[in-house]
């Protein structure tokens, strides 16, 4: 009697280490992410307009072991082009569709081009009622945010990947 329950219990254990493998469950190991070695060390050149995604990327960046300065030593991460666009469409119920575009590049301490310019996309849109009571500024702020922070880990993930285009150099003859 005490061999099968010690055999039952060896069986439910495997059949319930394979649901969990077949389930997709993995335990998280000790592997670090971090960024490409030639980003560890980087500088961010952001527009007025853009620098509510300097405090995103700064977090971003740094919890994958970059090293943020002042000084643009290295390598620079210039935002080119920064977009917000509200479009507004009104029927019974009013919507407003948001769109942040913003494009991106490399460059090295002589302000070469390392990347061409890569831009990245963020949509939200929310409805709304006028008849009722009002929050609109204060829906849109939160999406702005909320677009803002999709933005910079866009930017974070490309850098990561390292799938950035080179910078194509025309060369005289």
């Amino acid at each position: 009697m005490h061999f099968t329950h010690r055999l039952a219990a060896i069986f439910l254990t495997l059949g319930l280490s394979a649901s969990l493998m077949s389930c997709g469950f993995h335990l998280r190991g000790s592997h670090i992410v971090t960024l490409p070695e030639q980003y560890q060390s980087l500088h961010l050149e952001i527009p007025d307009e853009a620098q509510a995604l300097k405090k995103p990327l700064t977090v971003y960046l740094s919890n994958l072991g970059a090293q943020l300065d002042n000084t643009p030593t290295n390598v620079t991460l210039r935002i080119d082009h920064y977009d917000l666009r509200r479009q507004l469409f009104s029927g019974r119920l009013t919507e407003v569709q948001l769109r942040l575009s913003v494009s991106f590049r490399l460059e090295n301490a002589a302000g070469e081009p390392l990347t061409e310019p890569r831009t990245v996309i963020a949509q939200r849109s929310y409805q709304y009622n006028i008849a009722s009571v009002n929050t609109e500024r204060q829906e849109e702020a939160f999406l702005v945010q909320v677009m803002q922070d999709d933005i910079a880990q866009q930017i974070v993930r490309q850098l990561h990947a390292n799938r950035l285009p080179d910078a194509i150099i025309d060369q005289a003859p």
